[in-house]
């Protein structure tokens, strides 16, 4: 019979925020898989845990992952560590899990702390939809590409950033939305713990001045586009537009070609036949 893997939620800051359960699994269970053994040893010698320990994290996740698969058929029971959160959550976690499942292993997953939720929760920005964004991509066309997505949402936008790219990122974030409002959120759970609620504008001038340097890793919360101005953004964009091409914008946005047609006749207040009769005329333009 195969053993279980443990995905541990553990503190981001504050040690007193990790579970009674977690620790529980963590002394009881037979292999810890950390992210950062160096690190997470601090975190065992607190809590006065001894179980063994061996590092998986994002340059080894596939061979030490297929290792620690192996483990679990013969019986072991694993559980899986962050450096800080919950595992899983923009981390190589999730490829860990997908191999134990399709391996037929038992995952679950003990619920703590996690960075995200934590600053959402207190940034005062709209909970009710939102998209959780980690990272953003490294590579410039994906991320502007995300970008140019991210300045279309009307949800509450998170996402996290090292202190040293903190106001390249801001400032890439205020080209691509405008001088829109947010939290940022750093220190979680800390002594020094903050959330300072400004615009872009705002929070690029504090960080410019030598006497505010970032300190601490980042969670930006960011208030989503009003609805009502992305409306009217979108008018703009389509009255400009013939109907084969407002047809076509919706397209490129993933929308099914007859939702878009539907689409494109609510904007301009005409009948779907409309829409397609202008399709059928377009179409026979290009046999010509």
């Amino acid at each position: 019979m195969s053993g279980t893997l443990y995905l541990c939620a553990t503190p981001i800051g504050n040690l007193g925020d990790i579970t009674l359960r977690v620790l529980e699994t963590l002394k009881e269970v037979d292999l810890i898989a950390a992210e950062d053994t160096r690190n997470s040893i601090k975190l065992l010698t607190h809590f006065d845990i001894h179980t063994p320990m061996t590092s998986y994290h994002e340059f080894n996740k596939i061979d030490k992952g297929r290792e620690l698969v192996g483990e679990l058929l013969k019986g072991k029971n694993i559980a899986l560590i962050t450096d800080a959160g919950t595992p899983g959550i923009s981390d190589p976690g999730e490829e860990l899990v997908k191999m134990a499942q399709e391996a037929g292993v038992a995952v679950t997953s003990l619920p703590g702390a996690c960075a995200c939720i934590t600053a959402l929760t207190l940034s005062g920005q709209s909970t009710r939809r939102f998209d959780f964004e980690a990272f953003l991509p490294k590579e410039k066309k994906l991320r502007q590409h995300r970008l140019q997505e991210m300045d279309r949402q009307t949800e509450t936008v998170v996402l996290y950033e090292a202190p040293h790219h903190l106001l390249a990122t801001l400032r890439e974030l205020m080209e691509a939305m405008g001088d829109r409002r947010l939290t940022l959120c750093r220190e979680l759970t800390k002594k020094h713990e903050e959330a300072m609620r400004c615009t872009f504008s705002e929070a690029i001038a504090y960080y410019e001045n030598p006497e505010h340097p970032p300190r601490g890793e980042y969670v930006l919360v960011i208030e989503g586009r009003d609805p009502k101005q992305q409306e009217e953004q979108a008018r703009k964009e389509w009255e400009a537009m013939d109907i084969p091409s407002h047809v076509a914008y919706y397209e490129a946005q993933g929308i099914p070609r007859k939702a878009a047609m539907k689409k494109a006749a609510e904007d301009r207040g005409v009948s779907k036949r409309d829409i397609y009769q202008a399709l059928l005329e377009e179409k026979d333009k290009e046999k010509e």
